[in-house]
């Protein structure tokens, strides 16, 4: 095959091995954006589907093997529809040609199992993106979080910023952003995972805004590749913790505006009301 699909927010070109998922910019939706172009070979699909779609529309999807794209493998089945990277939206007029690049397709699957390896290309690096309590940033060797005076909890605050070397990893937990949820979990070799992600010195916290998917899904999928890979270099077992970070001076403003956004969560009934005056006296203890 050696053609171009064109679709409503992105174009499906099909080579001799591969396809590749190009997004059409201002219009694909922001994880596939953020990802950008995409090779995917044929060897990493299982199955290909045609359906119906809304308003007048099919869609084209190709189902990834378990464990081919890193992507996916740390989604976990969470995203939303309209967030699946491997969705070709098309006009119904384009059923008929949609069809025949739907079958092009299946005839170019080989495999239909869990795979080995990844075969899909991590998201690059280095990459960062801001959570509700601290910032990540990860370099391809170490994963490095800063703590906001702002939003983080007195365990994370006390034990100051952290860095965490790929070394010392055994895997990555996303769970996608919803409401006041939502948290990007590294598993520490050797450590037992506390069981809230709040007081976790080895997790972010996402809410209001903060760990959007198209940012920290990316983050995670590269910190994931990396993992598995052995990609990274730098001594095993080494944890450093940075002194705390003092608070800058003059940010009442931007602690009454935190407190009003919890103020919103409560009444939207996310937050109970001693969540949100144990958030509010946190903050308060900080100025």
């Amino acid at each position: 095959m050696e053609d171009v699909l064109a679709g409503r927010d992105c174009a499906w070109l099909f080579g001799a091995e591969s396809l590749t998922i190009a997004p059409e910019r201002g219009k694909a939706p922001k994880l596939v954006s953020e990802l950008g172009e995409r090779v995917i070979p044929y060897a990493a699909i299982a199955e290909v589907t045609l359906a119906r779609g809304r308003r007048g529309t099919v869609v084209l999807r190709v189902l990834p093997r378990r464990g081919a794209d890193p992507v996916m493998t740390v989604a976990a089945g969470q995203l939303r529809e309209t967030d699946d990277p491997y969705r070709l939206v098309l006009p119904a007029g384009k059923e008929t040609l949609a069809d025949y690049y739907a079958d092009e397709l299946r005839a170019a699957v080989t495999e239909h199992g869990p795979a080995s390896r990844f075969l899909v290309a991590a998201p690059p690096v280095p990459r960062a993106f801001k959570g509700w309590d601290g910032a990540a940033t990860f370099d391809g060797e170490a994963i490095t979080f800063t703590w906001f005076w702002s939003g983080a909890s007195s365990a994370k605050y006390a034990a100051g910023d952290q860095r965490y070397s790929v070394a010392d990893l055994e895997g990555v937990e996303w769970h996608r952003p919803e409401g006041a949820s939502g948290s990007l979990r590294l598993k520490v070799r050797g450590r037992r995972m506390p069981s809230d992600a709040n007081k976790d010195p080895a997790s972010v916290i996402f809410g209001l805004g903060w760990g959007a998917t198209h940012k920290s899904l990316p983050f995670a999928a590269a910190v994931l590749a990396a993992v598995r890979t052995g990609a990274a270099a730098g001594p095993a077992g080494e944890v450093a913790l940075a002194p705390r970070t003092p608070i800058p001076a003059g940010r009442g403003a931007e602690v009454a505006d935190l407190i009003a956004k919890l103020g919103e969560l409560r009444d939207a009934g996310l937050l109970t009301e001693e969540e949100f005056q144990a958030k509010k006296a946190e903050l308060l203890s900080r100025m």
